[in-house]
Formats: structure tokens, C-alpha cells, sequence
């Protein structure tokens, strides 16, 4: 006889992160109290991924994948066994906090506009962290990024602006996928995550499609998660930077108008120019290669 189908279904990309997706895991189980199917995609880890989730969390269900196939894509190939109404997309770096989850599904199952709510998010020394943002645009990029470089280097003004943000409940134009429950009818409608993005961007690109489909977009500090920033690219930073580069682009290129396009490409040159030249008098032959690829994404010869 078929079991009931789970409220919710987690989703879990992993690569090669074995003791932050146990931790994951350990409280995703421990701290959600609502029926929970929790699916893992391994992106082809070396590091025993799979094999330890598959002894210490019997009841998740691993998928293991030949290849690394990027975040996207391996999303997606969980959505399509993901068997819940409901559907959370989570990053092996993140805990979530007690009754996250919960929150997170009282949301949706009360208001049947929203597509799509992520958590407040905190770093792991409980400062709030930089989890949503606006649409892609030279200038709204800009101003995030001031937000961002003034959270980062703990500057009064801007966490006291990112606090208040996040302590009411509000619509930002994309929410980060360390953390995100969505309708899986939602993202089904929209095609879900797309697959031309490895890694990066492809939240904001997701929650634009939502957002143009009529679903609404929405953060709320009912529920809480801590993420680990940066602890899994940590792992392999030259390809980090590079898969933002492309996802960067990619966006520009699907989402916004020629100026904006040549605006990114002129800030990606004169970067990677300026890159190249320290790399020559301070930096290594990694760096150089990395700066001449990007030179070379600016330049659209790649």
C-alpha cells in the first residue's frame, strides 16, 4: 500500500561537505515537528557524503549523482522525486533554528499568494546576514553592495539598517536558496531552478520568474536559521569565482536590457584587467589564469 505523500520535502545539494550536511541534518530532523521527507542530492562528493548520511539518517533518502551537475540542475532532479506540497530548498551549511520549518510552513498554508518565504538569517555569532535583495541592476547592485561590504565590515549604521529590515515581515525581490520552502505547484509553473545557472544567482533568478508568474516573494523573522556563509566554496574558491562571473552575466543576458549588459561587461573587463596587473607583480599563475577568464567572459570569447 503507497504511503500518504509528506506536507513537506527537503531538498539538500551537497558537494563534498560532509561534516556541515550532518549538522544540517541533525537539526533539520531534531528541530521540525510536521511529517518531513528529506531527500539528498550528492553532486559526486569524495568525501563520504553519502555514505555517512546513508548510516546516521536512515530515513533520508540519498540520490548520488556520477558527476558534479551544479546546484541548478541538481535542484531540479530532487523536485522531480520530492513527493510534498511544499518544498525546502536547503544548504548543508545552514541549522536551522527551532520551529524554523514550522514557521516557515504556517506561512504558506495561511496565505496561498505567497510562492515562496525564506527565514531571518544569522551568521554563526547570531549578527544578522545579507539573505535577499533586489532585482539584478547596475545601480540596485550597487547599493546592495554597500549593504553588504557594511554588514561585513560590522559598521553601525548598517546593521542597525539590516536589523530593522529584517524584523518585520516584507517582499524582497529574491531570497537566498540557503534557505527557501517554497510551493512545489509554484516552481513546477515556472520550470523550476534554471539549469544554465552552476551556481549563484540563481535565486534571483528564480524569484524574478516567480514573481512575473504572480506568486509573491516573502521573508519573515518568524522563523530563524543559521548559515555557515562560504563554508562549502570554501572548498574550491578558483571555480566559485568563476561560476559567479558566468551566473552574473547569465542573469544580465536574460534579464535586463543592452545598457545594463554593456555596463556589467565594462565593470567585468576593467576588474579583471586590473586583477591581471596585480596578479603580475603579487599574485601567482592561478590568479592570472582566473583574471584572463574572466577577461575573456567580458569580452564574450567564451
Amino acid at each position: 500500500m503507497a504511503t500518504e505523500a509528506p506536507h513537506v520535502s527537503a531538498i539538500i545539494v551537497s558537494h563534498n561537505t560532509r561534516e556541515e550536511l550532518l549538522r544540517c541534518l541533525a537539526a533539520l530532523v531534531a528541530w521540525t515537528a510536521g511529517p518531513l521527507e528529506v531527500l539528498v542530492v550528492d553532486n559526486a562528493s569524495l568525501d563520504g557524503s553519502a555514505e555517512a548520511v546513508e548510516q546516521s539518517f536512515p530515513q533520508v533518502r540519498v540520490i548520488r549523482l556520477a558527476e558534479n551537475v551544479g546546484f541548478a540542475r541538481a535542484t531540479n532532479l530532487g523536485l522531480r522525486e520530492a513527493r510534498g506540497a511544499l518544498v525546502l530548498i536547503l544548504n548543508p551549511d545552514v541549522e536551522v533554528r527551532p520551529g524554523a520549518v514550522d514557521a516557515l510552513v504556517a506561512v504558506l498554508d495561511s496565505r496561498p499568494l505567497v510562492g515562496a518565504v525564506g527565514p531571518r538569517t544569522l551568521n554563526p555569532d547570531g549578527s544578522v546576514q545579507v539573505s535577499f535583495g533586489p532585482d539584478l541592476t547596475p545601480l540596485l547592485e550597487w547599493r546592495q553592495r554597500r549593504l553588504v561590504r557594511g554588514v561585513k565590515r560590522r559598521t553601525p549604521q548598517a546593521q542597525a539598517r539590516l536589523a530593522a529590515m529584517t524584523q518585520r515581515e516584507f517582499e524582497p525581490d529574491w531570497l537566498s536558496a540557503s534557505c527557501i520552502l517554497a510551493r512545489r505547484e509554484a516552481l513546477l509553473v515556472v520550470g523550476g531552478f534554471d539549469e544554465g545557472f552552476f551556481l549563484y544567482e540563481e535565486d534571483a533568478d528564480l524569484c524574478l520568474r516567480l514573481r512575473r508568474a504572480g506568486w509573491r516573494v516573502l521573508l519573515t523573522p518568524g522563523a530563524e536559521i543559521v548559515h555557515r556563509l562560504g563554508s562549502s566554496m570554501a572548498k574550491a574558491p578558483a571555480r566559485a569565482r568563476m561560476e559567479y562571473q558566468r551566473s552574473h552575466l547569465r542573469y544580465y543576458v536574460k534579464h535586463n536590457g543592452t545598457a545594463a549588459r554593456v555596463v556589467l561587461r565594462s565593470l567585468m573587463a576593467a576588474s579583471a584587467l586590473l586583477g591581471l596587473a596585480r596578479a603580475f607583480t603579487r599574485g601567482g599563475r592561478d590568479d592570472r589564469r582566473h583574471q584572463v577568464a574572466v577577461l575573456r567572459l567580458a569580452l564574450g570569447l567564451d
